[in-house]
């Protein structure tokens, strides 16, 4: 959870500048779910991340749930790397479900919140 609530909360701030071909005229934030086409492409990352998470990504017996190690290969994944992605996962749902939070009580998305 803590690896996509990274990319969820880095997601909702890099929404706001950087628009895909095809999306320019869908909407920041929450809204760019529920309407075309960025309900379209919402379905399509929805499949590809099941396709990856079924096929792919799959848990090894030998190691604890979750612990999927260094997926990169880069060869820097210790015990003290672990304990500092585990921590920045904890402060990055804390940061989704902020933004969320934000975004629907007062309808705007995350960069917009700074008044920017």
């Amino acid at each position: 959870h803590g690896r996509v609530a990274m990319m969820a909360a880095l997601g909702a701030v890099i929404q706001h500048y950087v628009k895909f071909p095809g999306f320019e005229k869908v909407p920041s934030g929450l809204a760019a779910v529920t309407s075309a086409p960025g309900s379209y492409g919402m379905i399509a990352l929805f499949l590809v991340a099941g396709a990856l998470e079924l096929g792919v990504w799959t848990e090894d017996p030998s190691k604890e749930p979750g612990n999927f190690g260094d997926p990169l290969g880069l060869g820097q994944y210790d015990e003290e790397m672990r304990a500092r992605e585990l921590n920045n996962g904890r402060f990055a749902m804390f940061a989704a479900i902020g933004i969320i939070s934000a975004e629907l009580l007062t309808g705007k998305d995350a960069i917009e919140q700074f008044g920017l």
